[in-house]
């Protein structure tokens, strides 16, 4: 009976953390146990951002959902129709679809018909994207997997009837790409959230029964490596409960050890808390920035979701997007350019060869992009426009104009005895000499257009110099 009672006591102190670990007696095979982060954003914001998200550089952002069926005006047409009833929206729908005709009339024709999953991985690969970020649910509230909690408003009972999230997470990892979620936090129309609103967000209906439930269920389900939160902007983060999510995750989650996260959540928080920051759309800084960050752009200048009244004016140019991912990469940040697949599930020609051009540029150029730092100086703006990233002791300028005389003026580095001079994607060194200022002229190769490396940008490598 005595050992009964001093053995349930022994259990209970456990449980209470109240006995010690014993000593460790062999060091060396002793680690410190795994630090717990507490539900606040100072704890939260010191968290170590895990290493692979900084040498990514480059992902695929996938916008998808009920708005791909309209496919007109952005991915908002529900709010612009139902929320704000824009004239244009209006007419829109008087003019293509029957009278009485809903949003979620929508649903059953998103089918995804043609949706091939290894298809789409093939060219996200092939585009150099390390990583892939798809919309698992927008503002509209659509799931684009099983959510046990959006019934009759998900990809399996509606629809394609398919796991959209499960299927192309299952091609992606197969690349060895990293898979991120998309989340939207707020869904505009649904009852329980503006019940929220009207209480003036003093109570957590929508978040309780919808939002928390299935951030969970996406982690648990599909383990993802990012969660790419969006649709914080009109509540604080303690209305979202999002420092006690991010705590479990950091903590608890099957992913805990890698997960990566944005700044969205909370009106509160962005540019301020979270893992790496967004801060806005298309954020752009002009300087080296003291936090990881990543800038989100779309090849449709108009639209994030797929548009059928898209112009080819509308389309960002293959030397714009390529520019913007150098000095994206050169400021320190991750440059994630996004996709609107049509509703059957394809990716149009337009944003095929916009990605295809990417990864054509990242197969010569990517040892000056993949896991690169900033180095000491970002960039001299000149007639050639230079980007400098640097990788140990290797540094890269990137040129985007071809100077005519075919000398390229380099200020920034130092030169040693040591120093050399490659390009990328050719063999040979290049000759070069100093700079009668300071820094360095390098001789660019004599060859025809079509015979240099790539078409736009081109990359030197720097060995020796400081």
């Amino acid at each position: 009976m005595k050992l009964r009672v001093v053995g349930a006591k022994l259990l209970l102190l456990l449980v209470l953390g109240a006995v010690r670990a014993p000593r460790c007696t062999h060091p060396p095979r002793c680690t410190d146990p795994p630090r717990r982060y507490t539900a606040d954003w100072p704890s939260l914001d010191s968290r170590p951002l895990p290493a692979w998200f900084d040498e990514a550089k480059f992902g695929v952002f996938v916008h998808w959902g009920v708005f791909s069926v309209p496919a007109w005006g952005s991915e908002w047409f529900w709010w612009h129709w139902k929320g704000e009833k824009l004239p244009q929206y209006e007419s829109f729908m008087k003019e293509n679809y029957p009278p009485n005709f809903t949003y979620g009339d929508f649903g059953p024709r998103f089918t995804a018909r043609f949706f091939h999953p290894d298809s789409w991985a093939n060219l996200f690969e092939a585009a150099g994207a390390k990583y892939v970020v798809l919309t698992t649910k927008h503002h509209e509230g659509f799931t684009n997997w099983p959510s046990p909690v959006s019934w009759n408003w998900n990809s399996e009972d509606l629809g394609p009837h398919r796991d959209l999230v499960g299927e192309l997470g299952t091609a992606i990892r197969s690349r060895n790409i990293r898979y991120g979620l998309y989340h939207s936090l707020l869904e505009w129309f649904h009852p329980l959230y503006l019940r929220d609103k009207k209480n003036g967000f003093k109570t957590q209906h929508f978040v309780h029964a919808k939002t928390m439930p299935e951030l969970y269920d996406l982690v648990i389900r599909y383990k993802p490596d990012l969660i790419w939160s969006d649709g914080e902007w009109e509540c604080p983060d303690t209305y979202w409960n999002s420092t006690n999510f991010l705590a479990w995750l950091y903590n608890d989650s099957p992913v805990k050890d890698v997960v990566v996260v944005n700044d969205r959540w909370g009106q509160n928080c962005s540019c301020r808390h979270g893992g790496y920051y967004n801060c806005q759309d298309k954020f752009k800084p002009e300087t080296l920035p003291d936090h990881k960050w990543e800038m989100c752009t779309s090849i449709d200048k108009l639209s994030w979701g797929y548009r059928r009244n898209m112009a080819m004016a509308d389309i960002t140019s293959e030397s714009r997007i390529i520019s913007e991912l150098i000095q994206t990469v050169s400021l320190g940040g991750n440059y994630l350019l996004n996709i609107g697949p049509t509703k059957d599930g394809l990716i149009v020609p337009i944003f095929q060869e916009r990605l295809l051009a990417v990864g054509k540029w990242l197969s010569i150029n990517g040892e000056a992009i993949y896991a690169s730092k900033p180095w000491r100086v970002q960039s001299e703006k000149n007639t050639t426009s230079v980007w400098y990233t640097s990788k140990g002791s290797a540094v890269y300028a990137i040129f985007l104009h071809w100077p005519e005389d075919g000398i390229l003026s380099l200020k920034s580095p130092i030169t040693t005895s040591t120093t050399e001079v490659t390009m990328l994607g050719i063999e040979k060194y290049l000759k070069w000499s100093p700079n009668p200022g300071k820094g360095l002229l390098v001789y660019l190769p004599q060859l025809p257009p079509s015979a240099l490396p790539t078409e736009f940008a081109w990359a030197v490598k720097l060995t020796g110099v400081e």
